[in-house]
């Protein structure tokens, strides 16, 4: 019990040391992608905080799992060098008896990534794509700015205002160009405000105005003179979120038989089970020959992890495409690294008892 208790606090206490590093360096990125974007214009500023804790949000499960899988290895690397193994093979224990205060280090980590990667992940990139709406529905609603042409969002209308009255109640002189039913549209009008309707639909009000109709290739064109002309915004939030696979709920996954929704929620459910497998590779994977070099095992373990990640990858992508059905996508993987697990240690094993037996 006294080894375990050790040996958890070692595995903690270096976990917590990479996690924090890892996510530090994932901040970094992200905040530098971020401010790309938003002086570019395609984000506002105000918006850079809170897309940089989504965005760290999808993250954190995969940085525990590495996070665990490199703490795992660095402590059993260490009691290599320490010839801390030397004392535990001379007592009579194998390499197997690791496995116990692995997994219990392991399995809480485990049952929060889980929870991380089932639901806070897709919840995040869900209130990332709705915070991104909103901010493109106040960029629609909002275009009051005078002496400068503002296009929506969705590209088919560009507003024009010359002055904007003291209280902000109306502007003066509006310029509307839009696109309705393959028509182009020139509006012009001498006064203009928003409206909300009672279904939350947002309107541009034009007073006292005239609009041009054009029908492109034809010469026809009509005009036609108004008192009041309204035209509806037709922003993000009028049609909702866009729902795709990486932000719908786990539940909507499960119902929902379609190939990339399956290939979505395979991959969720993926994310804790390698934490499981990569924790368990990481035994017999951190043998180190304290007369030898102490990066080889590295290097060894840093492979299996990106070839484990690499073949998810491709089972999603299969799955996805329907090469692969849902069933094999999620176990087939796991399966062949588990399979490689018994031959590690077999291997580990036989050649620490060579190495006593010249002794």
């Amino acid at each position: 019990m006294i080894f375990q208790r050790a040996a958890r606090r070692e595995f903690t206490h270096s976990a917590a040391g990479i996690f924090v590093a890892l996510f530090a360096i994932l901040l970094t990125t992200q905040l530098i992608r971020l401010l790309g974007d938003a002086a570019q214009g395609s984000i506002a500023p105000e918006a850079v905080v809170a897309l940089l804790g989504f965005s760290a949000l999808n993250y954190i499960a995969a940085l525990l799992s590495l996070s665990a899988f490199i703490a795992i290895l660095l402590a059993l690397s260490r009691s290599y060098r320490d010839s801390e193994m030397v004392v535990w093979f001379s007592s009579g224990l194998s390499l197997a008896a690791w496995i116990r205060p692995v997994l219990f280090f392991t399995l809480p980590l485990v049952l929060a990534i889980a929870l991380l990667s089932l639901f806070v992940a897709p919840w995040a990139n869900s209130q990332s794509a709705e915070y991104r709406s909103n901010l493109n529905t106040r960029k629609d609603s909002g275009m009051v700015t005078p002496g400068a042409f503002q296009e929506s969002a969705s590209g088919d209308r560009v507003v024009f205002v010359e002055a904007v009255a003291d209280d902000e109640s109306y502007v003066r002189n509006v310029f509307v160009q839009s696109v309705q039913n393959q028509r182009l549209g020139v509006t012009m009008a001498a006064k203009g405000h928003q409206e909300i309707a009672e279904n939350g639909d947002r309107f541009i009000v034009l007073q006292n105005g005239r609009r041009y109709e054009i029908e492109p290739g034809s010469p026809e064109f009509r005009i036609l003179e108004f008192a009041r002309y309204a035209i509806r915004l037709e922003t993000k939030e009028a049609r909702g979120i866009e729902r795709t696979s990486k932000n719908a709920p786990t539940l909507e996954l499960i119902q929902k038989d379609l190939p990339v929704y399956r290939a979505e929620l395979m991959w969720r459910l993926s994310v804790p089970l390698s934490a499981i497998v990569l924790a368990l590779l990481a035994i017999p994977l951190s043998f180190v020959n304290p007369r030898a070099g102490r990066s080889a095992n590295m290097l060894l373990a840093l492979l299996t992890y990106f070839v484990y990640h690499n073949l998810l990858t491709i089972s999603q992508a299969w799955v996805a495409s329907g090469r692969i059905s849902f069933t094999v996508g999620v176990l087939a993987t796991h399966l062949f690294m588990l399979c490689l697990l018994p031959l590690l240690f077999y291997r580990r094993i036989a050649v620490l008892s060579f190495a006593r037996f010249l002794r």
